[in-house]
């Protein structure tokens, strides 16, 4: 007699699956490791009710699960099925944490749009807007400082981490539609009043609007990329200029300017500039001392010589970019974003290989921040003009969180004390979610 076909579903949704668990957490969260049986109807919610179950843990706490190293997103028959093996087949499982989805804390209000953030310091918080203000925040959302000194927009901003012998002092360096960069520096001690600061050194040579700024691994140099296409290299200590090199120190006329002479601003000239991108110049990164990376509407990425300015790498797509972020495995992958929405993962160590090793998508809107995190090699965010930020782990291909960040376009984003997002957007306001729990 032929079997109804309900009957066969009903048959499929008991069948068992062999698994057998295992994980790197510390000892007291370690199941035993002998196979067993559980329904192939399992996802990773019911994988996660199990190890709860065999740990017999008072407070639950959310795992997920990895198979070959990909993070499991479907019921266990279907994985079977994706990956070809049998019912009768042991599947060796790595529980980890999950990561939590954060939670909004503070919104402070601008003048205008946030169009840049930092959040690498985690006792303050520092913005730039298209009011051509930078602020410096509290912790607690207070605004500390506001730096003056842009004629207009403040499109990028990047901050010099303290010296490790005082931790007490800090450098931002700003980029603006004015076509100059600034620097100023602030001692972390005497941001308790909100008062005015004006810049100490002002950055002039780019024909066109300033459109990213990157601080070295040092601090002592900085790159820009510009609309006028080209990438230029400044010093950020007068120490390091060479007798003959182009960089030129003069302190700026302040004749007339109402201007108190004590706290004008230094000029100072590029010591190199990297020409070979043919549109504007939307981000520029860092690898290390010598070692730059950069992206531009022309589509492409590039590496740079920093020493020497050679263009030792192109690698294009098919899309305007508008922003990267170096880091991953061994803090050599390039992350993307672009104009059409695809978050790209590129690994420049691959001799020969001119595509990404990833394309995710997700996003509805152009992408115009991606950060890895600063200590996980799996975890990044995006930040889009579809009003969300996105939160990523390269073992998967669909985002971990989406996150409402704003109520108009997502300009902006960084990562701030490793479990929280700072956000800027064309709402004009700063936003910070935090609880983002990560496995690291």
């Amino acid at each position: 007699m032929e079997e109804h076909p309900g009957n066969i579903e009903a048959d499929i949704q008991e069948t068992q699956i062999q698994v057998r668990f295992n994980t790197k957490l510390k000892p007291e969260l370690r199941v035993v490791s002998t196979p067993f049986a559980v329904p192939s109807s399992l996802t990773r919610y019911g994988l996660s009710e199990v190890i709860n179950a065999l740990l017999g843990l008072e407070k639950p706490i959310p795992f997920d699960f990895l198979l070959d190293g990909e993070l499991i997103r479907t019921s266990l028959e279907k994985l079977l099925l994706s990956k070809n093996l049998s019912a009768e087949s042991i599947l060796n499982i790595e529980y980890i944490p999950a990561v939590l989805p954060p939670t909004p804390k503070e919104t402070q209000l601008h003048d205008d749009w946030v169009s840049a953030v930092d959040g690498s310091l985690d006792s303050h918080i520092f913005t730039g807007s298209y009011d051509t203000f930078a602020r410096v925040w509290s912790p607690e959302g207070t605004c500390l400082r506001v730096l003056e000194g842009h004629r207009d927009v403040i499109t990028s901003l990047t901050v010099i981490r303290p010296s490790a012998l005082d931790g007490k002092s800090v450098s931002i360096i700003t980029g603006s539609k004015d076509r100059t960069l600034r620097l100023w520096e602030l001692s972390l001690e005497d941001l308790t009043e909100r008062n005015a600061s004006n810049p100490s050194k002002c950055f002039r040579g780019h024909t066109s609007s300033v459109q990213s700024v990157a601080a070295s691994p040092s601090g002592n140099q900085i790159c820009s990329g510009s609309w006028d296409s080209t990438i230029r290299l400044w010093s950020t200590t007068q120490d390091d200029v060479e007798p003959g090199a182009e960089e030129i120190a003069k302190k700026r006329k302040v004749a007339g300017s109402g201007v108190d002479p004590q706290h004008a601003e230094t000029e100072v000239t590029a010591r190199a500039t990297f020409e070979g991108h043919t549109q504007c110049v939307s981000g520029v990164a860092w690898a290390a001392e010598d070692y730059i990376f950069s992206v531009s509407w022309d589509h492409s990425v590039r590496s740079w010589n920093a020493e020497t300015g050679a263009n030792t790498a192109t690698l294009s797509c098919s899309k305007a970019l508008h922003c990267l972020s170096i880091g991953g495995e061994g803090g050599s992958l390039v992350a993307t974003g672009g104009a059409d929405s695809v978050l790209r993962i590129w690994d420049p160590r691959l001799v020969g290989v001119v595509v990404p090793i990833l394309q995710l998508s997700s996003h509805k809107g152009w992408i115009t921040s991606c950060k890895w995190h600063p200590k996980s090699a799996y975890h990044l965010l995006s930040a889009s003009h579809d009003g969300t930020v996105k939160l990523w782990d390269m073992r998967a291909k669909i985002p971990l969180h989406t996150l409402e960040a704003h109520k108009d376009k997502v300009l902006c984003a960084d990562w701030w004390r490793d479990d929280s997002i700072v956000t800027g957007g064309a709402d004009s306001k700063m936003t910070i979610v935090q609880n983002a729990k990560f496995s690291v």
